[in-house]
């Protein structure tokens, strides 16, 4: 037997229920008259009582309610640009304009080849996803809770940013062959701004970890998950004294990626007339034999050697008074004394000193 407050409550949402209340109307009566019950408890309830599940209603046959307010509909036409004021959050943005207004954004995206449409063209769409980057969003979806703000409208030159849907289907619309079209162009756009450059490039390969199921994805290894799994490989070169990034590629296979800094190379050759004077980069991004092609071409490079049982053993046997200790200079690291050995090795299909 029930206690007559059980009772009660119970009464209420059997009653409740017949006035055509969903479980989550009848919580949120009970709760309004003292009684909390949980959605999921009221379920079942009404099942053991014998109520089936109530159909899809109308939003006229709805309990009023606070609702989700419904933003419009992203459209380039729809821009507002009269005088007014307004609050935002996304002031910082409007910062980076000047930047972007210098070069030619929406005609090399246009010429790149960007999908685009007339409610939101491509450099809308672009600036779009641009400004979540800049703001640090990490993903599309948190679009979803500034699509209000008129400052962020403003930046993408629409009366409202795209929704989460829009963000991520356009990301899937772009053709793989318009990256590259794209990186000659704002090279050259950002060249002609006068802008200097670094002597010295960092190289390394990232993965992007992919989730569908495309069989013909291949695994690569994540270092910030140290485990391999399907992603997309992504080569980059950032100018190792102006922190900027100048080359990438993101159309990787795993018997490609051995020769992507000679491609770099060549890519570098091509745009500045010049060869890249260092090159930074880890043991396993490129091969010994590529390393003899950038001796042979002067190219400086600076790499780690592979880690071996054998490397370690020959490391162990070596006395500590051949090691010295150096200072590593305006480095944001807790170990800035390291110990080091200097040693000359003879590498295979390398015929450099």
């Amino acid at each position: 037997k029930l206690a007559p407050k059980v009772d009660r409550v119970r009464e209420n949402v059997i009653g409740l229920r017949k006035q055509n209340l969903s479980i989550y109307d009848i919580s949120r009566s009970l709760k309004e008259s003292g009684h909390t019950l949980s959605p999921a408890s009221i379920s079942i309830t009404l099942k053991e009582e014998g109520f089936a599940r109530l159909p899809r209603r109308r939003d006229d046959e709805r309990p009023s309610a606070v609702r989700p307010s419904v933003a419009e509909v992203a459209d380039v036409r729809q821009l507002d640009l009269s005088p007014r004021h307004f609050r935002t959050k996304f002031g910082g943005l409007f910062l980076f304009l000047p930047y972007l207004a210098s070069v030619p954004f929406d005609r090399i995206l246009n010429q790149a080849g960007f999908p685009g449409t007339q409610m939101v063209p491509a450099g809308h769409a672009m600036r779009s996803l641009l400004a979540l980057k800049l703001f640090g969003s990490a993903r599309h979806s948190h679009v979803m809770s500034h699509v209000f703000d008129d400052g962020l409208a403003l930046f993408a030159g629409l009366n409202v940013i795209p929704k989460r849907a829009f963000l991520t289907e356009y990301s899937c619309r772009i053709q793989p062959s318009t990256y590259p079209v794209l990186m000659r162009k704002w090279f050259d756009a950002v060249n002609r701004l006068g802008l200097d450059r670094g002597v010295s490039f960092d190289l390394d390969f990232h993965t992007i970890p992919y989730h569908g199921d495309d069989a013909l994805v291949e695994k690569h290894y994540i270092s910030k998950r140290s485990r391999r799994q399907k992603g997309i490989l992504a080569f980059l070169a950032q100018d190792g004294d102006k922190r900027v990034f100048c080359y990438a590629n993101a159309d990787l296979r795993k018997d490609e990626q051995n020769d992507e800094i000679l491609r770099f190379v060549q890519f570098w050759k091509r745009r500045t007339g010049k060869l890249p004077e260092e090159l930074v980069f880890d043991s396993k991004l490129t091969t010994q034999a590529n390393l003899n092609e950038l001796n042979k071409k002067d190219i400086a490079f600076i790499t780690l050697r592979r880690r071996s049982k054998k490397m370690l053993q020959a490391i162990h046997q070596v006395p500590l008074s051949a090691w010295r200790r150096i200072e590593l200079e305006r480095v944001s690291r807790i170990y800035r004394t390291p110990r080091i050995l200097d040693k000359k090795i003879k590498l295979k299909d390398y015929e450099g000193n």
